[in-house]
């Protein structure tokens, strides 16, 4: 077999997996349509109202814990049935912030905890565990240092509990700096697609939906049957998710209730989060397959969850992909394997499935979603920027290798004029995978100019977006990094 040869197996080996997964486009907007007027029936207004705890687990979150702390307590519940403990392992002054918070609400009247622990074990999973021993409440709600909870949460959740074996209810997260920048206008887009189409349609078809770490609130004893918190896994919110089904729990996800929360402004920590969720995915999938295809569930059960859970193996894909998209071009003008080429071209359509996908997914909750779809190119290419970073927590979490559960700071940032500049935990250090990133960039620019030297125009728009994801990733990396840098060098 000669050298093109096998750069044409492998790229279509990698087009292959690709379009697998991206025809689960098609798979979900199939659905989506299907059930889309199916209403979820309205529980009755509580009248008993149960002990409800909020667990606010923090790390360092000096610009946004107070106003974490005043919504969680402004929520509209009775005073004596709601318990807010916050789950502090800060090691700054978050932690003194925090401590005069409590006391004043305390003298207030309010039932809030500040709880320490000697150490991270078990990072946020520990910390939850840890508060859950301590929880007077029936159930549990959940919400990061970024969100911002609505005083009618605790009104709109805790009622569908009334049904015995309903584990879990999530609400669909709100982007409080949506339009903040290009990089939270993606990032809205990505999580808009999650919420709305994903976790709606497995929900309603009746396939495993997950937690989403915030947002949401539990049944306390459905945490306790499905094994408690567990820290073996990087997102032990999907792992308990699975846990909890596989028992016979029911998950209820709601779409037209929604938890503000803001999106990272800066790309180092972005990339931080995205590393975070990837891997912890990956060591979900081991950890989790194998109990899900021995359990007695539906084939398309455990399916439709196999796909879920394994989807990040794609970024390998992707990259490897955007690799062999160059010599490619070289191949294709030689006038040679025009058969292959005319068979690889039928793999566009995943790309079809994935615009559908955004489409719905913006025109369900916008009424600008033609303007918002604009950005669709660029979401694209950020994603397949995002691949080196992706890459190397998909490699790490098949090899079973261990890492630190490293937060994504914020920093209080809601309109154009807040800024992260100035401020303390932005990321300083650039990982590796920037270098790489840098040079895949100048390395797709080459197959930029190779498509129109060859007039392979078919060529240029693929080539064009690996082009601009590794170059605006890589790019922003680097101008980020330089500010934080000279910011640290000004108050040393």
């Amino acid at each position: 077999m000669d050298t093109n040869t096998s750069i044409l197996l492998i790229y279509f080996v990698s087009l292959l997996i690709l379009f697998s997964f991206g025809s689960q486009g098609f798979f979900m907007i199939f659905y989506y349509m299907k059930y889309r007027n199916k209403k979820r029936i309205e529980p009755p207004e509580l009248h008993d109202y149960p002990v409800v705890t909020v667990q606010l687990p923090v790390y360092n979150e000096v610009y946004v814990v107070e106003r974490l702390i005043e919504a969680s307590l402004n929520m509209e519940y009775p005073k004596d049935k709601l318990e807010v403990q916050v789950l502090d392992d800060s090691t700054d002054e978050t932690a003194q912030v925090v401590a005069e918070i409590v006391n004043r609400k305390r003298a207030e009247g309010y039932d809030i905890k500040h709880i320490r622990r000697n150490n991270r074990a078990g990072f946020k999973a520990g910390a939850l565990k840890y508060g859950l021993t301590f929880a007077r409440g029936e159930y549990v709600a959940i919400f990061d240092a970024d969100f911002v909870p609505k005083k009618e949460f605790l009104l709109r959740t805790v009622p569908y509990f009334k049904e015995s074996k309903i584990g879990m209810v999530q609400t669909r997260w709100e982007h409080l700096n949506g339009n903040y920048s290009f990089l939270t206008r993606t990032q809205a887009m990505a999580l808009d697609g999650h919420f709305v189409i994903e976790q709606n349609v497995r929900n309603k078809a009746g396939f495993f939906m997950n937690f989403n770490g915030t947002g949401g609130i539990w049944r306390k004893e459905c945490i306790f049957d499905a094994g408690n918190w567990q820290a073996d896994t990087l997102t032990e919110d999907l792992d308990l998710s699975y846990r909890a089904q596989l028992r016979g729990w029911q998950f209820i996800f709601l779409s037209d209730v929604t938890s503000p929360a803001e999106l990272p402004s800066e790309i180092n920590a972005l990339k931080s989060q995205q590393f975070r969720w990837t891997k912890g995915a990956i060591e979900t999938a081991r950890k989790i397959l194998p109990k899900l295809w021995a359990a007695p569930v539906p084939l398309r059960v455990k399916m439709q969850g196999t796909v879920h859970l394994t989807n990040n193996i794609v970024f390998p894909f992707i990259l490897l992909a955007g690799i062999l998209n160059v010599p490619l071009v070289f191949i294709k003008a030689s006038g040679h394997y025009e058969i292959y080429f005319s068979v690889m071209s039928v793999f566009v359509f995943a790309f079809i499935g994935s615009f559908l996908f955004y489409l719905y997914s913006q025109k369900d909750i916008y009424s600008d979603w033609k303007h918002r779809l604009l950005l669709f190119p660029l979401f694209m290419a950020g994603s397949m920027g995002f691949a080196v970073n992706n890459t190397k927590a998909v490699i790490e979490g098949l090899r079973g290798k261990k890492s630190e559960f490293t937060r994504t700071p914020k920093y209080g940032i809601v309109g154009k004029k807040d800024s992260w500049m100035q401020k303390k935990y932005v990321p300083i250090k650039l990982g590796g995978t920037v270098i790489v990133e840098t040079a895949l960039a100048l390395y797709c620019f080459v197959g930029v100019i190779a498509s129109f030297y060859y007039l392979e125009l078919a060529t240029v728009p693929f080539q064009l977006m690996f082009f601009f994801g590794y170059a605006f990733v890589s790019g922003l990396s680097l101008k980020d990094a330089w500010k934080a840098r000279r910011l640290a060098q000004r108050h040393a």
